[in-house]
């Protein structure tokens, strides 16, 4: 079976206006800006017969499973405004409510329109900035992992590093797949995701490790040692680590907001972060342990922290991600404020609870991992809603594009399943081969980024910079879909 083929373009009605401006020209005000004739300086089609015109694709004798179920269904007809029978939640993903926020334009798709400004990669950023601003922050990081190595091999020795060193990436390979399959809906930068890991690992533990140590020595000169060692683990330790910990989330918040698309962002940022924390202090606990008790210690730790507890910093942290997720995606000032900071109180709290339980003997230890794996259980429960969630925010968005033609009911339903995606890029690698399947990738990634988009003008303020986004994301969109709905191995 081919791609299900769309309406011929006479099958569209034509804008309301008279004469159309060149397509995609974003209209500020007024009627949504027309479709019509594509403009003469405009680069040609892809070749291939259109997406919404003409045959159907050939089909392949290749066996395989069939194409994806989108669905043989009647074309919405375009709708220049919202319609009062409509649902409230796709009124307000159509548009933005009369809040301070500009009133939206939504465009209509003509199957004749030349996608003059689609992008291979839509998300590329200026090569000079992004060089030094990465040079930069390698170079940060690099002198604190020298500043580690020279530290441990000098505490600990040579051997009793390098051994914690290996045992400590272990967790990771539990860890961090999981925040990677949280995030597969519409994937981070691997340069943020990557910052992220390094800020938990060495921007965030050197800081740490130093008040900590000073703490414990400022809270020793009025206490017994074992006291004070309960007050820095129970204390001092929780707000110092959640509150370097959530920085990199605020300072996302700030500065990168637009890679903050709401919770299942901030909470793969914060997991990843925790998990850079969790690797280094795992470093210094299995060092100190080895070179101090001997191999029976180093064994004992890796197996309580390494095996019994990987999640435990990434779920402390994931509080705070929840609230910075919020704060993302929400209109309110209030919970902008609020968010955050309830989050990052969450985080000390079950880390202060943690803690207090590993300092109180053999009880302790046993209800804290009785709790521990109960709040694991709900941690993972909460993930794959999390998951579900954004899919279901995705299709949300994606419904005015399916009243104006730009995708088809079909394509939302499959973009709102990551079973159906997975469904969608099998046909297309079998109808069409590596290019093909490459198109259809890079078409849901798109969809999703728009979505997203939307969403996002939806919260905050819409401006210049996001409508010529959103052009350029429904253009590269149109071509790649052209691209592998005209493919076919023969």
């Amino acid at each position: 079976m081919s791609w299900p083929q769309q309406p011929p373009s006479g099958g569209h009605p034509q804008p309301p206006s008279g004469q159309p401006p060149a397509p995609g020209a974003p209209a500020r005000s007024g009627p949504p800006a027309p479709s019509g004739p594509p403009a003469p300086s405009g680069p040609p089609a892809p070749s291939g017969p259109p997406a919404r015109s003409g045959p159907p694709a050939p089909v392949s004798s290749r066996p395989g499973p069939p194409a994806p179920q989108l669905g043989q269904h009647d074309w919405v007809e375009p709708y220049s405004e919202p319609q009062e029978h409509w649902s409230k939640p796709l009124k307000e993903a159509w548009g933005y409510e009369q809040r301070g926020h500009q009133q939206p334009v939504q465009q209509h798709y003509d199957p004749q329109y030349v996608t003059a400004q689609a992008q291979h990669n839509p998300t590329v950023r200026p090569g000079v900035r992004r060089w030094v601003i990465g040079g930069l922050i390698a170079t940060a990081f690099s002198v604190i992992a020298l500043m580690f190595a020279a530290y441990f091999s000098l505490s600990f020795g040579v051997i009793a590093t390098l051994l914690g060193l290996l045992f400590a990436i272990i967790p990771l390979g539990i860890v961090i797949p999981i925040f990677l399959w949280l995030d597969r809906f519409e994937a981070e930068p691997w340069r943020y995701l990557l910052v992220a890991f390094l800020w938990g690992a060495l921007a965030a533990t050197l800081p740490s490790i130093v008040l900590n140590t000073a703490a414990t020595v400022v809270v020793a000169s009025s206490l017994d040692a074992t006291s004070a060692n309960t007050v820095g683990a129970v204390v001092v330790a929780p707000l110092v680590e959640e509150t370097f910990k959530g920085l990199f989330l605020v300072v996302m918040l700030l500065f990168r907001r637009n890679q903050l698309n709401g919770l299942a962002d901030g909470v793969t940022y914060a997991g990843l972060c925790a998990a850079g924390f969790a690797f280094t202090e795992n470093i210094l606990y299995l060092a100190r342990g080895y070179s101090e008790m001997g191999g029976e210690a180093f064994a004992t730790i890796f197996v309580l922290r390494g095996v019994m507890s990987p999640f435990c910093h990434p779920m402390f942290t994931a509080m705070t991600g929840i609230g910075v997720g919020l704060a993302a995606s929400t209109r309110s000032t209030a919970v902008k404020v609020v968010a955050p900071f309830v989050g990052w109180c969450a985080a000390v709290l079950l880390h202060a609870g943690w803690n207090l339980s590993a300092s109180n003997g053999l009880i302790g230890f046993v209800l804290g991992y009785g709790v521990g794996f109960l709040l694991l259980i709900a941690f993972i429960i909460f993930i794959v809603w999390a998951r579900g969630r954004e899919g279901r925010i995705i299709g949300h968005f994606l419904q005015p594009y399916v009243q104006t033609g730009w995708l088809a009911p079909g394509e939302v339903t499959m973009l709102s399943s990551m079973r159906q995606r997975r469904e969608a890029r099998t046909w297309a690698k079998l109808n069409g081969g590596p290019q093909s399947l490459s198109s259809m990738r890079a078409f849901q990634d798109t969809a999703s980024e728009l979505a997203l988009l939307r969403a996002r003008m939806h919260n905050h303020r819409v401006d210049d910079a996001s409508i010529s986004k959103e052009r350029v994301l429904l253009d590269s969109m149109t071509a790649r879909r052209r691209e592998f709905a005209g493919m076919s191995i023969r």
